[in-house]
This record gives C-alpha cells, sequence and structure tokens, in this order.
C-alpha cells in the first residue's frame, strides 16, 4: 500500500495557494485536494496520480484555509494530510529587493483571444493562446443553468479546458483569467451554445443516478446498454461508485446526487471510466 508524506505550501498570493506533497512509498492512481471557500462551502480539486504539486486559485485574500490530501489506490482513499496558509493581502507591498529598473522587471504576460472549438450538449472545449509571457495558472469562470457562478481551475501550462456537466441548447458566456504572482490578468471572453440533446439513457438507482449521453449517427449502431450501479466502498465522506455497460460503449457518464444542503451536484466522468469516487 503507497504512504503520503508531508504536504507543504510553496506558494502564496492573495488569490491563490500552491502545495506540494511526497509520496514515501509506492504509487497513486489520483489525489484530491479538499479545502473550504470564503463562504464555508466545501471545494475539491482532482490532481492525477503523476502529479506533486497543484495551484488552489479563487481564494479570498488574508485568510486562513485548511487543506486536506487525499490519495486514491485502486477501491481505496488513503490519508489525509493536512497543512494551514494564509493568503497574502490584497495590494503588494514594496520591498527594497523588489525596486528596479523598469528594464529589470520581466515583461508582464498578456492574453490573447479565447475561443470555443468544440460543442457537444453537455460540454464545451475552450482554447487560448498567451502571445506574451508566461502565466502560474488560468481560471475558467461562468454561470451554470440555475445562474450560479462555477470556476474551473487550469495550470499556466495548459491552452485548453473542457467545461462539462453543462445544459443542452443554452448559451453560456465564459471567462478567462491569468493568474502572474500576486496579480489576475483579463479576462478574456466567448460565447457558445451548447448542442441540441438528446434523449439520454438513464440508469435508475437509490441516491445517485448515472447518465450517458449517446451521440446521433445517420446509420447508429445498436444502442449501449447500462448495467448496475453498486457503491463499492463507503467511509464517512465519500462514496465510490461502480457501473457496468453490458453491451456498447458509451461517450461520457454523469454522475447525480444532492449534496446535505439539498442542492443538486453533478460529477462528469470520461467514458472509459467504470468507477467514480463522490466526495
Amino acid at each position: 500500500q503507497p504512504r503520503l508524506g508531508e504536504l507543504t505550501v510553496s506558494h502564496v498570493t492573495p488569490s491563490s495557494v500552491q502545495l506540494e506533497w511526497s509520496v514515501l512509498e509506492g504509487t497513486f492512481d489520483s489525489f484530491t485536494v479538499q479545502y473550504r471557500d470564503a463562504q464555508g462551502q466545501p471545494q475539491a480539486l482532482a490532481v492525477d496520480g503523476g502529479s506533486r504539486t497543484v495551484t488552489v486559485p479563487g481564494l479570498s485574500p488574508s485568510r486562513r484555509y485548511k487543506f486536506n490530501l487525499y490519495g486514491v489506490w485502486g477501491r481505496k482513499r488513503i490519508g489525509f494530510i493536512s497543512t494551514d496558509a494564509v493568503t497574502g493581502e490584497g495590494f503588494c507591498i514594496p520591498h527594497l529587493s523588489a525596486i528596479k529598473s523598469e528594464d529589470e522587471k520581466p515583461s508582464e504576460p498578456r492574453l490573447g483571444e479565447l475561443t470555443a472549438s468544440h460543442v457537444t450538449p453537455d460540454s464545451v472545449q475552450l482554447e487560448w493562446s498567451v502571445p506574451e509571457g508566461t502565466l502560474d495558472s488560468f481560471t475558467v469562470q461562468y454561470k451554470d443553468a440555475q445562474g450560479q457562478p462555477q470556476v474551473v481551475p487550469v495550470d499556466g501550462g495548459s491552452r485548453t479546458v473542457t467545461v462539462r456537466g453543462l445544459s443542452p441548447s443554452r448559451r453560456y458566456k465564459f471567462n478567462l483569467y491569468g493568474v502572474w504572482g500576486r496579480k489576475r490578468l483579463g479576462p478574456i471572453s466567448t460565447d457558445a451554445v451548447t448542442g441540441e440533446g438528446k434523449e439520454p439513457v438513464y440508469a435508475p438507482c437509490c441516491a445517485f443516478c448515472v447518465t450517458a449521453a449517446v451521440e446521433p449517427e445517420e446509420e447508429p449502431p445498436s444502442e449501449p446498454r447500462l448495467g448496475e450501479l453498486t457503491a463499492s466502498h463507503v467511509t464517512p465522506d465519500s462514496v465510490q461508485l461502480e457501473w457496468s455497460v453490458p453491451e456498447g460503449t458509451l461517450d461520457s457518464f454523469t454522475v447525480q446526487y444532492k449534496d446535505a444542503q439539498g442542492q443538486p451536484q453533478v460529477v462528469p466522468v470520461d467514458g472509459g471510466s467504470h468507477t467514480v469516487t463522490v466526495a
């Protein structure tokens, strides 16, 4: 069984915290970072198993946050390890070492254009350019079908992201910000209208529902069939779900449930997966 090491804070700005961690033994399939935002709402970031660092954006200045990191290994969630961090003040404090001539300062990066490169009934793929410089991270902001603001964090090396869990035949406006040190640059914006929806294939269950979208074709193959949905591993704050597809293949899955406050939640899952942990 793999073993987590130490979780540390390597870089802090007024609106973001960069976390780093170690793995003393073995390898993990993925990691999950959990924390509460300024309104006290629980937030979670999924990180692939090969990473040892992540930037948590969209935080509030001069505020203490506690971060918990879990490791996912097969069907087990291992951990957690924790650390606290206080975000910086919302303005830049001059420092003697920072007093340089204009020639010595690095040029501020510049965001280019944001475009919607691929649209389906429930997702939009966004692409953007950075004509000058490099950025620490990006943040995509939009409002869902209920008018609630949503945030998608993206690492600084990426130039594309797919926003999932959208509603069919609906216009969305996406704003992309770049984070550079203590500054938030942008936004650049684009609009996109999701495609028309097709009646999904539903698998009835108790508290959780998995839906699968089937793309229409002129001469469609035999329609895939969902099998059984089971809860394979349960902890006080998470449930691991598994399901089967006895026939055919599906493009993606969506897990829907209501949280403790009765608010609907959506977890998108790629079509190749048959398991997900709801934490």
